[in-house]
C-alpha cells in the first residue's frame, strides 16, 4: 500500500488510466475483429469497409502510446494483404 500523498494520487491515476486503456484497448481489438470478420465471411467491399474504419482507430492507438507503430503497421499490412487476397481467389 501507498505510505506518502504523492504515492497514493499515482496509484489513484495508475488505476484511472488502466480503465481507460483498457477500453482503447478493447476498442482496437474490436475493430480487427470486424475486419477479419468481414474477411471471413467473404465479402469484399464489407471488407474494405471495416479497414477503412479499423485504420484510422489504429493510428490513434500509435499516436497515444497504447501499441507500438510496427504492431499497428503489422495489424494494417496483414489485414490489407487479406483483403487483397480475396480479389485473386
Amino acid at each position: 500500500m501507498a505510505n506518502t500523498a504523492q504515492a497514493r494520487k499515482r496509484a489513484r491515476q495508475a488505476q484511472k488510466h488502466r480503465l481507460h486503456n483498457a477500453s482503447r484497448r478493447s476498442l482496437l481489438r474490436t475493430r480487427i475483429k470486424q475486419v477479419v470478420k468481414a474477411i471471413d465471411g467473404g465479402d469484399k467491399a464489407a471488407a474494405e469497409g471495416a479497414y477503412a474504419v479499423a485504420t484510422p482507430v489504429i493510428d490513434r492507438m500509435v499516436k497515444t502510446d497504447l501499441i507500438h507503430r510496427n504492431k499497428a503497421n503489422r495489424h494494417k499490412s496483414r489485414l490489407n494483404a487479406r483483403i487483397k487476397a480475396m480479389a485473386q481467389a
